[in-house]
């Protein structure tokens, strides 16, 4: 069994929701998930020992939110070359975010992301039927991804 780190930060909950549905389909692949706030990790020592990371950000002015900004400077100090990764976030107009920071995963730390790129989730769709099974179905990805 593989070990999935979910690393997010929230404003009004909807990414959290997300980070826990998305911790469901990890588990639906086989494999271990981690939820923590990224505001509570404090060091590099605290990202070793997983075999993969997705993070979590929502959209705040075509950006992710500055405690990302923050921990993304955290992570680079961290040498996760070629772990398995991934980036979700919600939002309520642009949905910059994830893909700002799969993007850093892929091309900055060097990052094998999953296949489905980023994924953003509309607010108001993060509490629905179809919402929880995206989360889930991201999450399966790249726990099949990581295998068992």
């Amino acid at each position: 069994m593989k070990k999935v780190l979910i690393a997010y930060d929230s404003r009004t909950g909807k990414t959290e929701k997300m980070a826990e549905y998305i911790a469901e389909g990890i588990r639906f692949s086989g494999n271990e998930a981690e939820l923590k706030r990224i505001t509570t990790i404090k060091n590099r020592k605290e990202l070793q020992g997983y075999d993969g990371y997705i993070f979590g950000s929502p959209t705040y002015h075509r950006d992710m939110i500055g405690t990302m900004k923050t921990f993304l400077f955290l992570v680079q100090t961290a040498n996760l070359q070629g772990k398995a990764g991934g980036a979700f976030g919600s939002y309520t107009h642009s949905g910059d975010a994830p893909k700002l920071i799969f993007d850093t995963m892929e091309n900055t730390f060097k990052m094998d992301m999953v296949n489905l790129g980023s994924f953003n989730l509309l607010e108001h769709l993060v509490s629905t039927i179809e919402g929880l099974r995206a989360c889930q179905d991201y999450g399966k990805s790249l726990g099949n991804k990581l295998g068992r």
